[in-house]
């Protein structure tokens, strides 16, 4: 971000303005939405603004600024519409120590105002950084359409009650019943009865929540897909926007733990094959520490929690702790890894099966049927293949694999920074230790790209669909 976004006190503060144009009027149109003290500074002013100053709305002064007319002045506005006068009257407002902001000079500025959608106290600010002004106006169109206008009544009338809510235990008890009064009672109310609707039925909601029980902890094992967060289910975002405690894996992508919200507890837990990594069974212990505390407890994992992911030993924690689970399916890698390669899993007349293998177990180099691995056709994806790639090629050549067999090694998979190793058996290494590969990666036994397709494949492939 080149820009931060803030809210600016601003109520009974000073706001200067040079300009009587059109560009002049376009910002003061939101600026007498706030609470602030008005200045506008113009030798020749529109009707329109002569017209808010004799209302009292704003203070005008006809004539061009001079020193010291931006003194106290929390922001400035340069709206004059003539570069040279924009930049003079700028620079007098920098010596007067306000923060400028010149129209339609996104270099020049110190600050920019965003495309805003009005609830009032509901704000919602919509910012480029004067990359696509036109993006800007169609997100506020969608959310203006979406927002109730009715928002803004709510939150003032919940803004005024939130002393009486802190009667209920801060945390998830208090969530819940603004979420409640947000989402269902009370626009309910205000459609039935209006704002008097709104205030009783702000009282039966919290005469509710305190005579609940105590809500119990629960645990969401969550698949966080390959990486790319559009990937991700929607009953898992839904799990990272709610969740209190979140205890991750080293592979999670970044993007994906942007998605959480703020307040959450971020707990990395992060596992490396023949490297650091937190024992299994303190990641079961947190799990259920944090459950038993009456949080809400996500476990999130990269691409599908029931692929090679040690859930059973999880579930089990769980089950002995008498925490209530639940499973959310993820992605796996192996899927999103064969879409970047224009490929299918299994195919009519090369293989009626796939094999999901990992390279390693707990016990060093994983073991596993290497002469039905060597038939020709098999297709196989090798989870965490990498620094088994040297052990896993000597087994399948010994067990009369051979040595053209396509192999393929995606790295960062669905991700921007994903890369493709295309290559064979024979020349597994030292072409993926010359690639230097050093992310997330999956290994396809069986699958070359499809732009590597021999001429006769791709020819079978085409006879086959016509």
């Amino acid at each position: 971000m080149k820009h931060f976004p803030i809210f600016m006190a601003v109520e009974g503060r000073r706001i200067v303005l040079s300009g009587g144009g059109e560009a002049a009027l376009a910002k003061l149109r939101l600026l007498l939405k706030t609470e602030a003290r008005l200045t506008v500074l113009a030798a020749e002013p529109s009707e329109t603004i002569v017209n808010w100053a004799q209302a009292g709305r704003l203070n005008l002064i006809h004539r061009a600024m001079e020193p010291g007319d931006a003194l106290c002045a929390r922001m400035f506005y340069a709206a004059n519409e003539d570069d040279m006068e924009d930049r003079r009257v700028a620079e007098l407002a920098h010596r007067d120590g306000a923060l400028v902001n010149i129209v339609d000079n996104l270099g020049e500025s110190q600050f920019i105002t965003p495309a805003i959608v009005d609830r009032d106290p509901v704000t919602i600010a919509i910012g480029t950084e004067g990359a696509a002004p036109v993006l800007a106006r169609a997100i506020k169109k969608g959310l203006e359409e979406n927002l109730s206008p009715s928002l803004g009544l709510l939150a003032r009338i919940g803004k005024a009650f939130r002393s009486r809510a802190e009667a209920l235990p801060f945390g998830v008890k208090r969530r819940e019943f603004w979420r409640d009064y947000y989402f269902e009672s009370g626009p309910q109310a205000f459609d039935k009865e209006g704002e008097a609707g709104v205030q009783d039925a702000l009282e039966d909601l919290l005469h509710h929540h305190l005579e609940a029980r105590e809500k119990d902890g629960h645990v969401d094992l969550v698949g966080a897909g390959p990486g790319d967060p559009e990937l991700l289910t929607l009953k898992a975002r839904k799990a990272l926007d709610e969740a209190e405690v979140i205890i991750y894996d080293r592979l999670v992508a970044p993007e994906i733990l942007e998605l959480a919200r703020r307040e959450a507890v971020m707990i990395p837990v992060g596992k490396e094959g023949f490297g650091p990594s937190v024992s299994q069974a303190d990641i079961n212990t947190m799990i259920t520490d944090h459950a038993l505390q009456g949080a809400y407890v996500v476990r999130l994992k990269s691409g599908d929690p029931t692929v090679f992911g040690r859930l059973d030993e999880e579930i089990e924690a769980c089950e002995a702790a008498g925490v209530d689970w639940r499973i959310v399916p993820g992605i796996t890698a192996a899927s999103a890894a064969v879409a970047t390669l224009g490929q299918s899993l299994t195919k009519r007349g090369r293989n009626s099966g796939i094999r999901f293998l990992t390279g390693h177990d707990t016990r060093g180099f994983a073991d596993h049927d290497w002469r039905g691995l060597a038939t020709p056709g098999e297709v196989a994806a090798i989870y965490m293949g990498k620094k088994a790639a040297r052990f896993l090629q000597g087994r399948l050549l010994m067990h009369g694999a051979s040595p053209a067999t396509p192999v393929t090694v995606i790295e960062n998979a669905s991700r921007p920074t994903q890369r493709i190793l295309s290559t064979t058996l024979g020349e597994l290494e030292p072409a993926l230790t010359d690639a230097k590969m050093d992310g997330p990666a999956l290994t396809f036994l069986g699958l070359a790209p499809r732009a590597a397709l021999t001429a006769v494949e791709q020819l079978e492939h085409r006879e086959t669909a016509s």
